[in-house]
């Protein structure tokens, strides 16, 4: 029997595929770091409605960008090894609400991952 297609997946997948195959390394960063946020934002959202495939869904979906952080970071460059070390220890939490769900640490790591964000485009405040 065919799974059922979610329709807002889809086009999600579609958007997202479209600006990765265009975008430069900092753009991928970006994309990678928003991709990070929505999903923590969706996760709590499931969390608060008990919708548990939502979230199971988001929290896989923010590991992956927090995979893909990790595996694009050079650990020769200045921070690289920094950066490594940020994107696991967010990745082991993002893994650990997997199984006991953290609102309040998956909250701070999105406000972290925006702020970070928001400096590396310069709109910080």
């Amino acid at each position: 029997m065919l799974r059922p297609r979610d329709p807002c997946e889809t086009y999600r997948r579609i958007d997202f595929e479209a600006r990765v195959s265009g975008s430069d390394p900092l753009q991928l960063v970006d994309v990678c770091f928003e991709q990070l946020c929505g999903s923590l934002d969706r996760a709590l959202f499931a969390a608060d409605r008990g919708d548990n495939a939502m979230k199971s869904a988001a929290l896989t979906r923010a590991v992956a960008a927090l995979t893909a952080l990790q595996l694009g970071v050079s650990p020769e460059g200045p921070t690289g090894l920094a950066l490594i070390q940020l994107y696991g220890a967010a990745r082991r939490s993002v893994l650990d609400s997997a199984v006991r769900f953290d609102g309040a640490t998956l909250r701070q790591i999105r406000a972290d991952f925006e702020e970070i964000r928001g400096a590396m485009r310069g709109t910080a405040h």
